[in-house]
């Protein structure tokens, strides 16, 4: 390698839009874009799922927030669900046989309100009708009829006896509900005292005419209780056909309007035999009607006979679209409500609540699959539903013992309903590897894509769609160069110079940013100064954590270096997400290197601040040392690599290649530039790969050499495949045109090298030897030294362990000897 790596042209750091591309000059020159930007497959796959009437194919709508995708399910079925007709309506009525099972019934679209507004008449009609009926003089002169010849009957009888009575000298009292006998002298009922003063014999013969008229009076009234039957009876048949002949002219209209629908005719024969009853039992009582007020009996009407409307639509309104933004048990699938009375919980079938599934029958239901997965007995519900093809309402936990309230149990609906679950990609790949069921249920899916490529016609479109945006919330006109500007800052979401952010609820927020600082300056159009100005503001609002680092940085309470030499230092670039933004800060990143063999230690990961990523990215570097300069003899060195002042969890990759030079500039003792900062990933053959954040990196290590004062040797390396990524700032873009500021793209560590170090890497030749000087020759002659140290070492080890072993075998025989000598004496 000859040639250091040259700084990017300024024209390479931003996409900008072409001239050509945008020809109006303000968005009152174009017509608007109604609907989505972009997005072919994503539309594909919803139309296909639309027209899909199969079971199972219900629809998952995935992508991330705020890329139109709910605004644009949503707007699309409802312009398909025009074109298709309404389904029927259900409503609740009361079973008169079993009034804890409530039946229903289904009507035509807009029927069930006229049918309801006959039974409100129907009502009315009752109103009038009784107790009138009751009181009319026809009717009263029959029931007269009937209650004299039972009285009649009854005076006859008793008429008898008093006669009798008078005979014997007992005198007989009677009041309406009892006969009573009394002593009799001179036609003149005895006082008790008189009574008394007379003779045994005289009590004797009053008692004896006592006894024997009570039994003639029994004998008399034998046929009482036949009485009694016969006349109620008659009174019954009266009050009966009293109320039919009020009832028929009520009722016959309903009669013949339903006659060809057998459940509604079933339901009206039923309410008709309960109406027989009901105004019998209640309103020919007298008592009964007395206690109740007009109110109170169209309440009691109403709560028996008036139908409950679950389900209702217009006849060309066409299907229903539903979107259900807060899905509970009670909010899908209905519930039964209750009522106090006297300190009792009571309910009818006019206490029964429709959910959403009633309101999208025949339709589609919308809904947020993060907020439905919260509640896993309401996702297991909803399964159930739409296998069973029916909704049930019950008690969502009536189940587990935890409901024991009487309640009703409606009859179920039939449920025909495509739902279509809007969610993120995680929620999709989790259902499909955690439920059997979902990829059965939920056989569509509809992807929205995070990015949308640019090109002429799709900023065009983009223009298009602020132009929508704009007559919708009334902003004021924008100009060809504030559009332009918000293209290239939804690149920059995107972090790519050929394609635009899909998350257009961004840029909407920064146009109207924007409109408000045009109005704060009261001018006319909505120009690129009043974009860049609402970008700075908001950098402002949350930019007081950047700053304070940046000041750290400058006061020397961060050590961190922008000009001069270091050996085992060098600048590495980080990102830090702290809320809704994001923003670059530079840390150092420092290493030692001693002889041993103890390897690469990451102070990170022995600390447990080191996530996985990061530690992976330290291990390669042990894999790249060992193949490219240890071939030959054992990598035999201990090294540790720690990023300075760093007190909380660190992850990614991004730093491998700035921890490998740095662990290089320590190895050899060759100063680095501080006036460059790098970040890059590494592979174990030196390819520098891409890395994210990189605008924000560069900017971060850019603001803290322009607040120290910018010298123009100063810098980034970044990897080379992220030239493509660069959208940065125009004070960035301003500085490097000046050559005041450097962006440098490698795609080696050895380019990386050349630029920090100054010194030439070199190529090995055949036999993998490099030329004399150069920085990989030096490299592995000082890691030969410390093999070579630890080979001296071990050598020195095992000669002290022989010489030991001798010493020892040699006192093992002194004492042989010895205990021969000894043996011989």
């Amino acid at each position: 390698m000859s040639n250091m790596v040259a700084s990017l042209p300024y024209q390479a750091l931003a996409a900008k839009v072409p001239n050509d591309h945008l020809t109006f000059k303000t968005l009152n020159d174009i017509e608007p874009l109604s609907g989505i930007l972009g997005q072919e497959r994503a539309v594909e796959a919803i139309q296909f799922g639309v027209a899909m009437q199969r079971p199972g194919y219900n629809i998952f709508a995935m992508g991330d927030s705020g890329t139109g995708r709910s605004s644009y399910v949503l707007s699309y079925l409802r312009s398909e669900a025009k074109r298709r007709p309404a389904p029927n309506e259900w409503a609740y009525v009361n079973n008169f046989t079993e009034s804890h099972r409530p039946k229903a019934i289904e009507f035509s679209p807009g029927l069930a309100s006229e049918f309801e507004k006959e039974i409100r008449a129907l009502i009315d009609g009752l109103m009038a009708t009784f107790p009138a009926a009751f009181e009319n003089p026809s009717y009263q002169q029959q029931k007269s009829v009937i209650d004299r010849a039972f009285n009649d009957q009854y005076e006859a009888a008793i008429n008898k006896v008093e006669r009798i009575s008078g005979k014997i000298g007992v005198a007989m009292f009677r009041d309406a509900s009892s006969v009573s006998f009394a002593p009799m002298k001179d036609g003149k009922a005895l006082e008790e005292n008189e009574f008394a003063a007379l003779t045994d014999d005289e009590r004797d013969a009053f008692q004896e005419g006592v006894s024997t008229l009570e039994g003639l009076l029994n004998e008399e009234l034998l046929g009482l209780p036949q009485w009694k039957r016969a006349t109620y009876e008659q009174i019954r048949q009266l009050n009966l056909d009293t109320v039919e002949e009020a009832l028929d002219p009520l009722m016959s209209g309903l009669f013949e309007k339903y006659q060809d629908n057998a459940d509604i005719t079933a339901h009206l024969k039923a309410l008709r035999d309960d109406l027989d009853k009901t105004i019998i039992d209640q309103m020919a009582d007298d008592k009964a009607s007395e206690n109740r007020d007009e109110i109170g009996r169209r309440q009691f009407y109403e709560e028996l006979y008036l139908p409950n409307i679950a389900i209702t639509h217009e006849a060309n309104s066409g299907q229903p679209v539903v979107y259900e933004p807060h899905p509970t048990y009670r909010n899908l699938f209905g519930q039964v409500e209750h009522s106090s009375d006297q300190g009792m919980l009571v309910t009818n079938y006019r206490l029964i609540r429709s959910g959403s599934l009633h309101a999208a029958n025949g339709g589609y239901l919308i809904l947020d699959a993060e907020k439905l997965l919260t509640d896993h007995y309401l996702w297991e519900a909803l399964k159930r539903a739409l296998k069973s093809k029916t909704i049930k309402i019950e008690h969502p936990y009536a189940d587990m013992g935890l409901m024991n309230t009487m309640t009703l149990s409606p009859q179920d609906l039939p449920l025909q309903v495509k739902v279509v679950l809007i969610g993120a990609r995680d929620i999709y790949y989790l259902l499909q590897d955690a439920d059997p069921d979902f990829q059965e249920m939920f056989r569509v899916l509809v992807d929205f894509d995070d990015t949308l490529k640019r090109s002429k016609e799709s900023e065009l479109s983009f223009a298009r769609l602020m132009k929508d945006r704009v007559d919708k919330e009334e902003y004021a006109n924008v100009t060809r160069d504030g559009v332009a500007a918000l293209i290239e800052y939804s690149s920059r979401l995107a972090e790519h110079q050929r394609e635009m952010a899909a998350k257009i609820g961004d840029v909407f927020e920064l146009l109207g940013e924007a409109d408000f600082v045009r109005q704060m300056a009261k001018d006319s159009e909505i120009t690129a100064d009043h974009i860049a100005r609402a970008l700075k503001a908001k950098k402002h609002r949350t930019g007081r954590v950047s700053e304070k680092i940046i000041e750290e940085i400058i006061e020397g309470t961060v050590l961190l270096e922008s000009d001069g030499h270091a050996v085992g230092k060098i600048n590495g670039l980080t990102v830090m997400q702290i809320g809704d933004s994001s923003f670059g800060a530079p840390a150092r990143i420092s290493t030692t290197v001693y002889p041993g063999g103890k390897g690469i230690i990451d102070i990170e990961r022995e600390s447990n601040l080191g996530q996985n990523i990061h530690s992976k990215g330290v291990l390669i570097l042990s894999g790249y040392l060992g193949n490219k300069y240890a071939q030959r003899f054992p990598l035999d060195i201990s090294a540790s690599i720690a990023m300075e002042q760093s007190y909380g969890y660190i992850d990614g990759d991004s730093a491998s290649t700035a921890e490998l030079c740095c662990l290089l500039s320590a190895l050899i003792q060759v100063p680095l530039r501080q006036d460059l900062a790098i970040t890059g990933s590494l592979n174990q053959y030196g390819e520098i790969q891409a890395i994210g954040g990189v605008n924000e990196k560069i900017e971060g290590f850019f603001n803290v050499c322009k607040a120290r004062e910018l010298t123009g040797t100063q810098g980034v390396i970044i990897p080379k495949s992220n030239a493509v990524n660069l959208m940065l700032n125009d004070e960035i873009i301003v500085a490097v045109k000046a050559g005041m500021f450097h962006v440098y793209a490698v795609s080696t560590a050895d380019e990386a090298l050349h630029l920090l170090t100054g010194l030439e890497p070199g190529v090995a030749n055949e036999e993998g030897e490099y030329p004399e000087g150069t920085l990989s020759s030096r490299v592995i002659e000082r890691l030969e030294e410390i093999s070579k140290l630890g080979e001296e070492e071990e050598e020195d080890e095992e000669e002290s362990e022989d010489d030991e072993t001798t010493s020892d075998k040699s006192s093992d025989k002194k004492k042989t000897t010895e205990k021969s000598k000894k043996s011989e004496k």
